[in-house]
């Protein structure tokens, strides 16, 4: 599995994230299964979230995957936290309750990661950092990062966080690809110049930020695939034929279209279907051509100037 640097950390982590949020629709033997393979692929960097299925995803992963010490070292564990029922909550009780929960159901005393899901309009950024601190110095994460944050949104959390932001995690497909579109279309009066996220891909890679593209095979807001789906055929159609190139299924070029971007992102994948992860597993050995990234880019309805 092809690897690359998280953020300012020292650690290489695979190219391609497990996303477990639809574990929960798996029985035991079929999580078992899902996780085995996932390991032996070498994607051995799971995303989790307290929200996902009410915890009970962190739950059945750790049942699945025997958790236990020296199964522990061998993997990468992510969660996030921040997302109550009807509200946001960054505040400091909230964060460090939600990792204690989260660090019991996945039978673990330490997190890789924690991001904080989606912002909280009412943080109080000071509380935010004391809440770092103390999960920090405590062992119990060792680094923290963001997800769906604008710059201005992550400046504040850096101007009191003394521990550095290392990922944020981001919708973005081929479908969905605002913020690749904006920066065609700087100084434009047509839509795709519109500035809707403050230029975040730029400001992830001027600060070393790693984005984590999550459905990445979603259009719209979780509105359905666009792979084999009759309400995109241009973009089907380029796929298929770039597929039948390289010799390999859609999933790995869709995926692949991602991980040709030089930002160095490291997709989160969402399926549960063990065929579908190994091929999203294949795209990091796949180099998609200037020419065919831009090809695929323009056969899903996006615009050049």
């Amino acid at each position: 599995m092809k690897t690359i640097q998280l953020g300012t950390t020292d650690l290489q982590v695979p190219a391609v994230a497990v996303g477990c949020m639809r574990i929960n629709g798996l029985d035991k033997p079929e999580a078992e299964r899902f996780v085995r393979t996932s390991l032996e692929l070498g994607a051995n960097f799971f995303d989790h979230a307290d929200i996902y299925g009410g915890g009970k995803c962190e739950e059945i992963f750790a049942d699945a995957v025997q958790m236990n010490p020296s199964v522990r070292e061998q993997m990468f564990l992510q969660s996030k936290c921040g997302i109550r029922k009807g509200s946001f909550d960054f505040s400091k009780e909230h964060i460090l309750s939600s990792v204690d929960g989260i660090l019991k159901r996945l039978r673990t005393d330490y997190l890789d990661v924690l991001l904080l899901h989606r912002p909280d309009a009412l943080v109080e950024p000071e509380e935010v950092a004391e809440a770092f601190d103390q999960l920090h110095s405590s062992g119990k994460v060792r680094h923290f990062g963001v997800s769906n944050q604008n710059p201005m949104q992550i400046q504040l959390l850096k101007k009191f966080v003394k521990q550095p932001l290392v990922a944020n995690q981001l919708q973005l497909s081929i479908t969905n690809a605002n913020m690749i579109s904006q920066g065609f279309h700087v100084n434009m009066l047509d839509d795709p110049a519109v500035n809707r996220d403050g230029s975040i891909l730029d400001f992830c890679r001027l600060n070393d930020i790693t984005i984590q593209p999550w459905s990445p095979f979603q259009y719209g807001f979780f509105e359905g695939v666009f792979l084999d789906n009759e309400k995109f055929p241009k973009l089907n159609a380029k796929i298929d034929e770039i597929a039948a190139k390289y010799e390999t299924s859609n999933t790995t070029i869709a995926m692949a279209w991602l991980l040709r971007h030089p930002a160095n992102m490291q997709p989160v994948t969402g399926t549960m279907n063990v065929e579908r992860l190994k091929d999203c597993v294949k795209a990091v050995d796949i180099r998609l051509t200037r020419a065919e990234w831009y090809e695929i880019y323009l056969s899903a309805g996006n615009i050049l100037p």
